[in-house]
């Protein structure tokens, strides 16, 4: 049996969305919430605005995206840094697609990272980009999802000077 290192994570999640009613019907409460890590500023949270949510607030579909999107990113950038490839801009456009089932419950069945990556003039460009592969199969995220998850990432290279 191999040797895992156990990482424990917390959260809290405190809904604030009660209008004095709390779910006495469908449309008597608002999805708000608080997505709480001790220590660090609270995240406002609330549903898609498909599910009665707010607009100007973070809803969980675009944290997974985002979370998703982002461990990719730290395990390209420290893959970069160990080759000595010099990332001095890293852009990701990442989408992805949810299906909404008959019965109201879904699941996500693609996502796409587009990461827009420069690279100071030197890199290996053809070596950036296939560490997105090897960023991919080492990503905590991208290895506990049952969906694939494409990337195209384009590499520029900064001018000198």
């Amino acid at each position: 049996m191999a040797n895992h290192k156990t990482h424990q994570y917390h959260t809290q999640i405190l809904w604030t969305g009660n209008l004095g009613q709390g779910t006495g019907s469908y449309k008597a409460y608002e999805r708000s919430h608080q997505i709480i890590v001790e220590g660090k500023p609270p995240i406002l949270g609330s549903s898609d605005p498909a599910f009665r949510g707010d607009h100007t607030k973070h809803n969980p579909e675009e944290l997974f995206l985002a979370s998703i999107s982002a461990c990719h990113m730290l395990w390209y950038l420290h893959l970069c840094a160990k080759v000595a490839i010099v990332v001095t801009h890293y852009l990701d456009q990442a989408s992805g697609t949810m299906l909404e089932t008959e019965d109201g419950s879904g699941h996500f069945a693609e996502v796409l990272l587009k990461p827009m990556v420069t690279i100071a003039p030197g890199s290996d460009t053809q070596q950036a980009e296939q560490l997105h592969e090897q960023a991919h199969q080492l990503c905590f995220i991208a290895n506990s999802v049952n969906f694939p998850v494409l990337c195209k990432p384009t590499i520029h290279v900064a001018h000198s000077g």
